[in-house]
């Protein structure tokens, strides 16, 4: 199964155990009604701002609807960051994903604000990045790494060349329907 299919396929279990509709998520997260049925259906590549948008939207951490840490790879790409879902851990109070991340060189990409509580730290292997909330930027280089809440509207840039990283997000966990 590719990566649309299976993000689809997870995404529409995910909605369908919450009990939301395809109108209310459409709602909620301002995508599309024709957008995530395609989606749904693995017909139409998700990008990393599509996905955050609908896993917010659900109260769930962007690992609820990518497959677990594959080996060949497959990441899923935004206007200037390509993901690779590496780990996922779960505890009683969150949801730790890490992924391998590339932030393109010249490119910004603008995330809005994720589930309450998220919070986000890149560890920079290569480059230089360019992260953190609007109106306070970090710039890390090879070896620092930088902190900021994801539950604001945060940025990625890569001013000079491609940066690699290690991006840890931290999710508390939510209330299922039922708890």
């Amino acid at each position: 199964m590719g990566l649309n299919e299976d993000v689809g396929r997870r995404l529409r279990a995910l909605r369908h155990g919450m009990d939301v509709s395809l109108s209310e998520l459409s709602r909620r997260s301002g995508v599309g009604k024709g957008t995530l049925s395609e989606l749904e259906s693995g017909r139409r590549n998700p990008t990393l701002e599509t996905l955050y948008a609908l896993t917010t939207a659900l109260g769930r951490p962007l690992s609820a609807v990518l497959s677990d840490p594959s080996p060949d790879g497959a990441g899923v790409s935004g206007s200037a960051v390509t993901a690779v879902l590496i780990e996922r851990y779960e505890d009683g109070e969150a949801v730790t994903d890490v992924f391998r991340v590339t932030i393109r060189a010249g490119a910004v990409q603008e995330s809005e604000a994720h589930v309450p509580g998220t919070s986000e730290s890149l560890m920079v292997l290569a480059g230089t990045a360019v992260v953190g909330r609007p109106d306070d930027l970090s710039t890390v280089g090879p070896g620092a790494s930088a902190r900021w809440r994801a539950d604001v509207p945060h940025v990625y840039s890569a001013p000079d060349g491609d940066a690699q990283g290690i991006l840890f997000v931290r999710c508390p966990v939510s209330p299922r329907r039922g708890d």
